[in-house]
């Protein structure tokens, strides 16, 4: 039996709000059903002054999805639109003339959170962000990986993972894959689905998934932003403790005036840099031994000198780098004695010896 949004719904339309008093669905509190097998999944959106008292809600909904003919599990995604309730005034931070918010709380389990980020997209962030989540694994680590890029999740592919993370109505189990523990959104929908979030939506996203999935005890927890200076970012830095940001680009000048944004942004959220990458930084023929240099070369690095901040190394234009993303298998997983492995494991292995990780 063929399990359709329409069956979702009509499920979902018992279950009533007992403040309104009306059902869930002729509220509008329910976005994005879907089904793929025996395995339904929907976001519940409610109002943002509401969202702390609707885990109950929540699971008396995945309950009404169940009880569907054919149905073997149901997950809810609950998230929140409008403006949130303001809280109770606390002494705060001054930022470029704006308040910072206190920092609310540290992940439970998590020692270290560290953010990859990049002005624009485009630039292999994603690559570095697997890559060095393995890298950190291999080094000893107890790694999480983190796909905060809503609109654009990348990582299942690149970690070569597919199954849906269960969930007791609660907590969420995160996926292991080659010895990092890995969250996505792109995990809980369809591949080809898009998410077509507002900013309030996704900011519920990345808490959900910061603060209710087992993430276990980890050394880092690495988090792979979207691009540019938004939401998802201001929300991370403002309600997490961040321990840095590493900013990756490629040596062309468009990529780098981006970056130049990325790190203005951190620095007003008083979030710690650890340093630069330069991405596709070279390409060397395996014909000729011909070394080229297609997006230019050293610009990140001489970025990262005039505004003072670290260098953290080159990572090639490597078609070996591509084909094991694409192919579930970061590079330093499917080859971690390689030559193009040696940027992302000495990356690694500097956090660790600065006590980074």
């Amino acid at each position: 039996m063929t399990i359709t949004a329409d069956d979702i719904m009509k499920a979902l339309s018992k279950v009533i709000d007992p403040v309104t008093g009306k059902d869930i669905v002729a509220l509008g509190f329910v976005r994005a059903p879907t089904a793929d097998g025996g395995a339904v999944r929907f976001i519940l959106e409610v109002p943002a002054e509401r969202a702390r008292a609707m885990q109950s809600l929540l699971e008396a909904a995945e309950a009404a999805a169940r009880a569907l003919p054919g149905v073997t599990k149901a997950t809810g995604i609950l998230t929140a639109h409008g403006p949130a309730p303001e809280a109770p005034p606390a002494p705060s931070l001054k930022i470029g003339g704006h308040p910072k918010p206190q920092i609310e709380r540290h992940v439970a389990g998590v020692k270290s959170i560290v953010a990859v980020g990049s002005g624009k997209g485009g630039v292999g962030k994603s690559t570095v962000s697997s890559n060095l989540a393995v890298a950190l694994a291999l080094e000893g680590k107890r790694v999480g990986l983190l796909d905060a890029d809503i609109h654009g999740p990348s990582q299942p592919r690149m970690m070569g993972v597919s199954e849906r993370p269960t969930s007791d109505g609660k907590i969420i189990r995160p996926l292991i894959a080659h010895g990092v523990t890995l969250m996505s959104i792109g995990l809980m929908l369809p591949e080809d689905e898009a998410v077509i979030w507002r900013g309030p939506m996704l900011m519920g996203a990345l808490q959900q998934m910061m603060t209710q999935v087992a993430w276990g005890e980890l050394d880092v927890l690495v988090i792979d932003l979207p691009p540019g200076t938004g939401d998802v970012q201001l929300s991370l830095c403002q309600k997490f403790d961040v321990t840095g940001a590493i900013i990756v680009s490629t040596p062309q000048d468009v990529a780098l005036a981006d970056a130049r944004k990325a790190i203005a942004m951190f620095r007003k959220l008083e979030t710690p840099i650890l340093g630069v990458i330069e991405n596709m930084s070279g390409y060397i023929c395996p014909k000729c031994g011909h070394e080229a240099h297609p997006f230019g070369h050293g610009g990140a690095r001489a970025e990262g000198d005039k505004l003072g901040l670290p260098f953290l190394g080159e990572i090639p234009l490597d078609l070996a780098i591509r084909l094991a993303g694409d192919g579930g298998t970061p590079l330093v997983a499917a080859a971690p004695d390689s030559p193009q492995a040696a940027a992302f494991r000495t990356l690694a292995r500097g956090l660790v010896a600065q006590g980074v990780v």
